[in-house]
């Protein structure tokens, strides 16, 4: 069977640094920290008080009042980010597009946290009698925000959510890459999208010891790759991508950002939470993406590093890195763009492939920023990209992200060339 090729044509970002794709972009280049004092709830009490949360975003800006309040804030962001894509890849342009053949994957990898949480703190404020919002359900689950984008834009194609806590949305991506490449459909959107900025969010974190508590300078509490890094940092968002089949893009003269291709998918089978701490699935998914493709290490220039900053997470990868790359470990550019964003948990799969993606088509690499001391357990010869971005080609990029559970998917990256 001949495999179609898979390309990336549109692409929409709402996150914590910018609530487009261009401000991202220009953002992560320019190494802005989105972390900040939680202005969404009081926090006080909690131990950790800050996060990376959206900035002057107002839903109304894009849908009535009266439609948004159907929508949990996590089905709200993907709306907003994927009809960002959407534009960006200009399909709907398309008078013959086919929509039966175009589908939704979004992921989440919590879904509607604040709806759950206020609905049942309200019934446990009252007098037992079951008063629940007739919206509450269908705003909760995670998969209702594939539901929404499939109906908003009338794609009839494959429809599902994938949840893999924050591998959930590179799986998203991993799944519309597949069906495309077997000839089942011409065109997905696909992404993910988390709102865990809540008390119930930052509560079940900080009780797991996963959260940065460095309140006295949120915005460095991102460190990942640093000797003082202290866990990570919550964020909120959404990431979008129109992947489409080559021919389908190039009939319609669409613009490409990159060619995906690869996808490597492992499990850990280790712990709950932790990471294998010898890299070994982390090192097994980046050769499978790179098999995808017929690539060798030595073709990679950059990896998108999951890079939470993590005490064992950041070293494990490392370490993973090292094992699958050998000696060309020290030729690529490594970084952490959750440094900038913090971790956006089911999301931080699709903006993160939107920041390997434009690394691609610009060829320039974002900072990994947030660097103060060196860590003895990571080798201080690789690139990590501290400080600044860096311009190199970047003809072929890996991106990283794993999940609790052992979750792994790495997606391989190219230059597109005809």
């Amino acid at each position: 069977m001949e495999l179609k090729r898979v390309v990336i044509t549109g692409m929409g970002a709402l996150t914590p640094i910018g609530n487009n794709l261009e401000d991202y972009w220009n953002a992560l280049l320019a190494g802005t920290s989105g972390a900040a004092p939680i202005t969404r709830f009081d926090a006080s009490l909690f131990k950790t008080q800050f996060a990376c949360e959206l900035k002057g975003f107002d839903i109304n800006q894009y849908m009535d009042r009266k439609e948004a309040r159907k929508h949990d804030f996590f089905s709200q962001y993907g709306i907003v980010a994927s009809d960002e894509a959407v534009a960006d890849s200009g399909i709907l342009d398309d008078s013959r597009l086919d929509k039966e053949r175009v589908g939704v994957i979004w992921a989440s990898g919590i879904g509607g946290l604040i709806s759950l949480y206020h609905e049942v703190c309200d019934f446990a404020k009252g007098d037992g009698t079951p008063r629940f919002n007739p919206f509450f359900i269908p705003k909760m689950i995670a998969d209702i925000a594939a539901g929404h984008i499939s109906i908003r834009n009338g794609f009839k194609g494959p429809n599902f959510a994938t949840v893999s806590a924050c591998a959930s949305s590179a799986n998203a991506l991993a799944e519309a890459y597949m069906y495309i490449r077997l000839g089942k459909a011409d065109a997905f959107v696909c992404g993910g999208s988390e709102a865990a900025v809540t008390p119930a969010g930052i509560g079940g974190f900080n009780s797991m010891h996963a959260l940065s508590t460095r309140n006295d300078d949120p915005k460095t509490a991102s460190r990942p790759f640093d000797k003082d890094r202290d866990g990570f940092v919550l964020g909120e968002g959404a990431g979008g991508l129109v992947v489409e089949e080559l021919e389908h893009a190039k009939a319609r003269g669409a613009k490409i950002y990159a060619e995906i291709v690869g996808s490597g998918l492992t499990a850990d089978a280790y712990h709950m939470t932790a990471p294998q701490p010898e890299g070994i699935s982390v090192a097994r998914a980046m050769h499978l993406a790179l098999e995808d493709g017929h690539f060798a290490p030595s073709d990679v220039d950059y990896i998108n590093t999951h890079g939470t900053s993590t005490p064992a997470g950041d070293v494990a990868e490392v370490l993973g890195i090292k094992r699958f790359m050998g000696e060309d470990a020290y030729k690529v550019n490594i970084n952490s763009t959750k440094s900038c964003t913090g971790h956006l948990l089911g999301a931080a799969g699709a903006i993160e492939a939107i920041a390997t993606a434009l690394a691609v088509k610009n060829d320039i690499v974002p900072p990994t920023i947030n660097h103060f001391t060196d860590d003895p357990e990571l080798d201080g010869n690789m690139n990590y990209t501290f400080g600044a971005p860096q311009k190199r080609r970047v003809g072929l990029a890996l991106n990283n992200t794993f999940g609790f559970g052992g979750h792994n998917v790495s997606m391989a990256f190219k230059k597109y060339e005809e």
